[in-house]
C-alpha cells in the first residue's frame, strides 16, 4: 500500500511541479495518520527522486491535556530517527487560548490560523521556505462542498500555494491519495498515530460534510472522483496539471 501511495505522491509532485532541486521540505506532523504517511512517503521519495531534496519534520504541540498528561510524541521522534529526518517539537498554548480563555464555540478556523502561523514562523527561523501538508483526495472534495454549502462559492485549497507575506510555499503531495489508502498504510506500516484529544474532534462542519458525501456515495459511487475531476477541468485556480491531463484516482479497494 505504501508503494502505491508513493507512486501517487510522485505523480502529484510532478504534475504540479511541487519540488525543486535543493529544496528543504518541512512536513507538518500532527501525529495523525495523514501527516505520518506523508512524512514516510516524502522521506522515501527523497532517496530516489531526480530532483534532490531533503525532508524535515515539525510537530506543534497544541497544549492539549488529557487526564493530566499532554500528547506523547516520543514515538513520532523515534520514527523520524529511523527515517533519518530531523525532528522538531514546538510547544504552544493554543488549546488553552482557544478553549479556556476565548471559549470559542467554533474553534476550528482560529485554531488552524494559529497553527499555521506558529509552524510558518518556526520553519522560517530555520531558513525553510517550503512546507508539505497532509491534505488528501477526500479532503479536497470535502473542502469543495464546504465552500459551496457554507460560503456560496466554487472554491478549494490549491495543490501549490505561495504565501507572499511569509515567503513560504505550501504543497499538498497526497491529493491523489484517498483517505482509505492512508488508513490502511498507517495500519500496515504500524505508524505511531497519536490520539487527538481536541474537544471539537468529530463535531465539525467538515465531519457533517464527510458524512453527507459518504451517504451520497452509496447512490453515486463515483461522486468523489467526478467532483475531483471537475475541479481540474474547470479549472479552479492552480488546479490544472501541467501536462493538461486529468489524473483520476484509482479507487479500487475503497471501504465504505
Amino acid at each position: 500500500m505504501m508503494n502505491q501511495i508513493l507512486s501517487y505522491v510522485r505523480r502529484c509532485v510532478e504534475d504540479y511541479d511541487m519540488i525543486q532541486a535543493g529544496d528543504r521540505v518541512a512536513v507538518g506532523v500532527s501525529g495523525g495518520k495523514d501527516s505520518l504517511t506523508l512524512l514516510v512517503a516524502l522521506a522515501r521519495l527523497s532517496v530516489f527522486y531526480p530532483k534532490p531534496f531533503t525532508v524535515e519534520a515539525f510537530t506543534l504541540d497544541m497544549g492539549h491535556v488529557d487526564g493530566g498528561a499532554g500528547m506523547d510524541f516520543s514515538h513520532v521522534a523515534e520514527l523520524c530517527g529511523e527515517l533519518g529526518v530531523p525532528y522538531t517539537l514546538l510547544h504552544s498554548e493554543i488549546h488553552h487560548i482557544i478553549f479556556d480563555l476565548r471559549k470559542e464555540k467554533n474553534p476550528c478556523s482560529m485554531c488552524a490560523k494559529m497553527r499555521r502561523g506558529a509552524l510558518h514562523n518556526a520553519i522560517r527561523e530555520r531558513g525553510i521556505t517550503k512546507i508539505a501538508l497532509g491534505h488528501h483526495f477526500d479532503d479536497a472534495v470535502e473542502t469543495f462542498f464546504l465552500s459551496l454549502f457554507y460560503e456560496g462559492r466554487i472554491s478549494c485549497f490549491q495543490p501549490v500555494t505561495y504565501l507572499d507575506r511569509m515567503g513560504i510555499t505550501q504543497i499538498r503531495p497526497m491529493l491523489y491519495c484517498g483517505e482509505w489508502m492512508l488508513r490502511k498504510a498507517a495500519e500496515r506500516e504500524h505508524l505511531p498515530v497519536v490520539f487527538n484529544p481536541c474537544p471539537a474532534d468529530g463535531y465539525t462542519k467538515r465531519q457533517e460534510v464527510k458524512e453527507l458525501i459518504h451517504s451520497l456515495s452509496k447512490e453515486y459511487p463515483d461522486l468523489r472522483e467526478k467532483v475531483f475531476s471537475a475541479m481540474q477541468r474547470l479549472p479552479l485556480p492552480a488546479w490544472e496539471p501541467q501536462d493538461h491531463r486529468r489524473r483520476p484516482l484509482a479507487d479500487d479497494g475503497r471501504e465504505e
